[in-house]
């Protein structure tokens, strides 16, 4: 039996709390790279806080760096004041990796005057669903979310390399769609499951990616708020239960040199909120204009919000022709080989599944991102290119940053993505991003010493 999510009101909670013989709660807020960051409290002392309205943390964590390094910014005050930080109950979860029952919840962050916090990741995917709600609208997500597993690996200079499963041996080639790939590994599997019924995270399938060792798990689809809060606690889940195995689990975009890399698919569509209708499709089941609307806005600001759905340096090292990734922005009808796939579907379920965010992305970042693209693409009424039949490699066009700098530079640019996002959340974004990319230029590669040593 899944269990429930506590009542909110300061009674009820209290005695959720005691029915689970909760010690401690984990009150948690996702980082811009989507890290888990906040505080552990004694459970008396988070019920004292949660009505009290006192648990507080800086501002500045959301100016932090993916190494951990706060920013030297022009937006975020220098003093570092708190914001307070306001659990939304909703979330909580029993942590079933703990053996001192343990509970965790997700906050929201606030400023001592009321308003929302407008640089937490979690807000700005509020914000966004608040402009489709403005509208009548509410969209809907799926994500398949890849992850490779992998040897325990402590020297961070040495290659990656398959774990060993029941077999005893590592996989040696790629294994896609393998059942019996994936029993190698049941002992783990088996507990991630048991993990995210306690959790209430609602996965649906789980098959063997095209790389060694690695796996996708698909989401049920749902409301892009709950469904990005699922995704950031399953990431964290799949760590701890493959530690517990004695292996690593890594949403690292491209891993290894001669795999594909791990993306985050996101599948979307809009309904009417009074109806409960699919607007993606006409009532004779073709696409419906709004729905080539969204694909035209995803084709168009797609390659701005890159940051947001590709975030890091590795990240671009994963965008490449033939080994299972979109290069560009073009779209069409049962093809894998465009970065927009509208999948075989009846008129209920008709979506388009964004093929270009990376499982390195933060969830609430990356939902947000094609949420608004397609909101742009909606309300500007914009047409899309035709649809590609055939190898959409082989395509001109649509093409998207071939790296992080390029990214960054047309995130700044975009007029309309900074207008939806606010621009606090993109300069600290950018500002952060470039420290990042500053420290890795800092970095000399084992490809370099091999090519560049003696030969230059």
């Amino acid at each position: 039996m899944t269990p429930v999510p506590p009542p909110s009101g300061a009674k009820s909670l209290r005695n959720w709390l005691r029915a689970n013989k909760i010690s401690e709660v984990e009150c948690i807020v996702c980082d811009m790279s989507g890290i888990a960051r906040g505080k552990i409290l004694p459970t008396e002392k988070f019920l004292q806080s949660f009505q009290e309205d006192t648990l507080r943390l800086p501002e500045s964590l959301f100016g932090q760096t993916v190494t951990g390094v706060f920013i030297k910014s022009r937006v975020l005050d220098a003093v570092e004041p708190d914001v307070i930080l306001r659990p939304d109950i909703s979330s909580m979860r029993v942590v079933p990796w703990y053996v001192e029952p343990t509970a965790q919840v997700i906050c929201d962050a606030f400023y001592r005057d009321g308003r929302p916090v407008s640089i937490s990741p979690r807000q700005l995917l509020r914000n966004v669903l608040e402009l489709y709600s403005k509208r009548g609208w509410r969209p809907v997500v799926a994500p398949e979310l890849e992850f490779f597993l992998a040897a325990k690996n402590i020297d961070p200079d040495y290659p990656l390399e398959p774990p060993t499963g029941a077999s005893g041996r590592p996989e040696v080639g790629r294994q896609s769609y393998g059942i019996d790939a994936v029993n190698e590994f049941d002992p783990l599997f088996e507990m991630l499951y048991d993990y995210c019924e306690i959790q209430r995270i609602d996965i649906d399938t789980l098959i063997h990616e095209a790389g060694a060792a690695q796996m996708e798990i698909n989401f049920q689809h749902g409301d892009p708020l709950e469904v990005a809060d699922q995704t950031f606690l399953f990431k964290r889940s799949v760590r701890q239960v493959a530690i517990r195995h004695d292996i690593y689990a890594t949403f690292m975009a491209k891993p290894y040199e001669s795999e594909p890399g791990s993306a985050m698919h996101i599948h979307q569509s809009v309904t009417q909120t009074r109806t409960n209708r699919n607007l993606f499709a006409t009532k004779n089941d073709e696409d419906s204009a709004l729905f080539l609307s969204h694909i035209a806005g995803l084709q168009k600001y797609l390659p701005a919000a890159m940051p947001l759905i590709a975030p890091n340096v590795n990240s671009y090292r994963r965008l490449v022709k033939w080994l299972a990734a979109p290069i560009n922005t073009h779209w069409g009808h049962e093809n894998r080989t465009v970065g927009l796939r509208v999948p075989e579907s009846t008129a209920n379920s008709r979506r388009v599944e964004n093929r270009v965010p990376g499982a390195d992305s933060n969830p609430y970042l990356a939902i947000a991102a094609s949420l608004a693209c397609g909101y742009l693409g909606m309300t500007g009424k914009l047409k899309p290119t035709p649809s590609v039949q055939g190898n959409a490699y082989e395509k001109s066009g649509g093409l998207l940053p071939r790296h992080l700098l390029d990214a960054l530079d047309k995130l700044e640019a975009s007029k309309e993505l900074r207008e939806i996002f606010g621009n606090e959340i993109v300069s600290v974004y950018l500002e952060i991003k470039r420290a990042e990319h500053d420290a890795y230029q800092q970095v000399i590669s084992a490809w370099e010493r091999e090519h560049l040593l003696l030969n230059v």
